[in-house]
């Protein structure tokens, strides 16, 4: 089991990104140690530390449940983009990244361009 992110366009030969459930939690808390804080020591995570205490405009895709589908609007989208593309050039040009990540992030970027630009949401299944 694991979990695929497609854009809600109704093209079966759109581009997805997709993890197996523990190499989504994986993802995630990398995007997190990139904005500065740990994944773990979060509400939602085992933690306590409160959402409101954190800056990132990558919190629509961090603080949601791994199997509970849903959805991101384009305007979540286009507002996570570009942080999201600055880290995968740290990434690419920094060392201790599993490759796996990367390519994960990169394939992310593109579905959400592509729902920028068709004006569709991200799907989470």
């Amino acid at each position: 089991m694991g979990l695929t992110l497609f854009p809600a366009d109704g093209d079966t030969r759109s581009p997805d990104v997709g993890w197996s459930y523990s190499g989504f939690a994986a993802f995630r808390r990398q995007l997190a140690r990139a904005e500065g804080f740990d994944l773990d020591a979060m509400r939602g995570f085992g933690g306590e530390r409160a959402w409101s205490d954190v800056s990132t405009s990558l919190e629509p895709l961090l603080d949601r449940p791994d199997d509970g589908g849903g959805e991101l609007s384009p305007a979540e989208c286009a507002a996570l983009l570009p942080r999201l593309e600055a880290i995968v050039d740290q990434w690419r040009n920094g060392a201790g990244v599993p490759r796996t990540h990367i390519d994960a992030a990169q394939q992310l970027t593109v579905v959400l361009r592509l729902c920028v630009a068709k004006d569709v949401e991200l799907l989470f299944l």
